[in-house]
């Protein structure tokens, strides 16, 4: 399967932003690592596509004022105070929503406000090593705008930028809410794809399993298995998020766009019921592992039971006429009948061995029709 267990295993985790006990709410949180922002407009209607970089959202409330146009705005890296005191200042979002997008352990959720709505989803994806990465996706959705905002630079949505340059179906005219939507259901195609690699991955174990198993296996299943888990900690809450769209009556989230929020929260459903079924692989292939270790185990002790089974008696045999205790003392001279009287038999070596060999091949002919050969 080629996973470096010592790469993977023992990867040093990013360590989650807590804020400290007691801080104040609303605090927002950069991190001395954080990524310069990089931020994109895409401005959007039925006839124009037009897409380009902005060195700060500075005068948003004005670029956003014209309604004739949907607004896409990709922010990727954090490293800026001045962005989020513009978000605050220009469009009002709450400094608890602030909070949220900087401390980037938020479960995926929605939250409806008078002017916009904010969401959260769970990116994952696989970087070179085959490890998963769980990033953070923050949607802010206005009547006319979306402002999207990732901590990193990481680029998932070529697929819906690609539709926007051509202009085919629904996506140019249905409005942010759609966008948003688009967005999401590759969030959620994701998992699929990584779900699929993992199938694969469990697959090749469990051929390594029939073949000749080995203690990588033990070690490869449970980091699937680990990982499963990640997913499902993510879907969960994605699939309630989805829902919660489908539910809401916001105004932002058209009823044009519901229809399709409902086919990404069944695409959802699928990728829960995925998870579930490769976590039971997952766990049947270490039930068998451990059975066909177990068996190879008790083969092994059967077969030295065998053997120890034969050489009790002979051990025995050989043990008595090892005592030596002779006939005759060699000092007082006295004769003893009762000493070892086979000890200077004339074939004495001779009628032990061929007694013990018969007394070996008598039990293995024993243990034969036994059945403990097969």
């Amino acid at each position: 399967m080629g996973i470096d267990k010592k790469g993977k295993s023992r990867k040093k985790k990013k360590r989650l932003k807590i804020p400290l006990a007691g801080s104040s709410p609303g605090l927002v949180y950069i991190d001395e690592n954080s990524l310069k922002p990089v931020i994109t407009i895409h401005k959007i209607n039925a006839t124009t596509y037009e897409t380009k970089e902005l060195p700060n959202i500075n005068q948003i409330a004005q670029l956003l004022a014209d309604k004739n146009f949907t607004f896409w705005i990709e922010i990727k890296g954090f490293g800026s105070p001045e962005l989020f005191e513009t978000l605050y200042s220009e469009l009002h979002v709450n400094r608890l929503i602030l909070e949220d997008i900087t401390r980037s352990y938020q479960r995926p959720k929605i939250e409806e406000y008078d002017d916009y709505v904010f969401a959260v989803s769970r990116m994952l994806l696989l970087d070179e090593d085959k490890t998963l990465e769980n990033e953070q996706l923050s949607f802010i959705l206005t009547d006319n705008a979306l402002i999207t905002l990732q901590e990193n630079y990481a680029d998932c949505f070529n697929p819906v930028i690609q539709r926007l340059k051509a202009g085919k179906g629904n996506i140019r005219i249905s409005g942010s809410s759609y966008i948003m939507y688009a967005l999401m259901d590759i969030v959620v195609d994701k998992y699929f794809e990584i779900l699929s690699f993992w199938s694969e991955e469990l697959d090749t174990i469990e051929d390594r399993l029939f073949d000749k198993p080995d203690k990588s296996f033990m070690f490869d299943v449970q980091l699937i298995k680990r990982n499963l888990i990640n997913i499902r900690r993510v879907a969960w809450p994605e699939r309630d998020k989805l829902n919660d769209m489908l539910r809401s009556d916001s105004h932002l989230i058209t009823e044009q766009t519901k229809p399709y929020i409902r086919d990404a929260y069944d695409h959802c459903i699928q990728v829960i019921d995925i998870v579930e079924s490769l976590k039971e692989i997952s766990a049947s292939n270490i039930d068998m592992y451990l059975s066909i270790i177990s068996n190879r185990m008790n083969e092994i002790m059967k077969v030295l039971t065998i053997i120890s089974s034969i050489f009790i008696p002979l051990t025995f045999i050989a043990g008595v006429y090892g005592m030596n205790f002779a006939k005759e003392d060699p000092v007082t001279h006295k004769f003893m009948p009762y000493n070892m009287p086979e000890l200077y038999a004339t074939h004495g070596y001779l009628y032990t061995m061929l007694i013990m060999v018969v007394i070996a091949v008598l039990q293995v002919i024993y243990f034969w029709r036994k059945g403990w050969f097969k």
